[in-house]
């Protein structure tokens, strides 16, 4: 992978999910839902939009980086999970500041915190060590 990709790879979206998740975030307020709910598919969304616009950007526009498109079956189960894992500790980071925040927060570090886990995910399943011989 060329130099600087991963670098490039993780502002995009960390700054895109940061965007999809407040604006998820601030529509699911409006409508009245639960606050739990809230922050799980604020998350999930940014989750998502966040790696179609990386790939969009890096693979198919640039020519580099790895095609998250061809990932197996597991990883993208693993990025559910992690989506679901950094969605619910980013309400808790919020709770923990002890103030009540509005949707748009909620939903702004639920996204950043699933799509770091989950970038950590893609990196780990990038990093591709030679098999141990003998």
């Amino acid at each position: 992978m060329p130099q600087g990709v991963t670098s490039a790879s993780l502002i995009i979206v960390i700054l895109v999910a940061a965007a999809v998740g407040a604006a998820v975030g601030g529509m699911l307020e409006r409508a009245g839902v639960d606050v739990v709910a809230l922050a799980i598919i604020s998350g999930f969304a940014a989750t998502i939009v966040a790696v179609i616009v990386r790939n969009e950007l890096i693979n198919r526009m640039s020519g580099m980086g790895p095609d998250d498109f061809r990932i197996p079956m597991v990883v993208a189960v693993f990025a559910i999970v992690a989506s679901l894992a950094g969605s619910l500790a980013g309400k808790e980071i919020l709770d923990d500041m002890g103030e009540v925040h509005s949707g748009i927060w909620v939903g702004t570090v639920a996204g950043v915190v699933s799509s770091v886990i989950m970038s950590m995910l893609m990196i780990t399943y990038y990093m591709n060590p030679r098999p141990r011989s003998g």
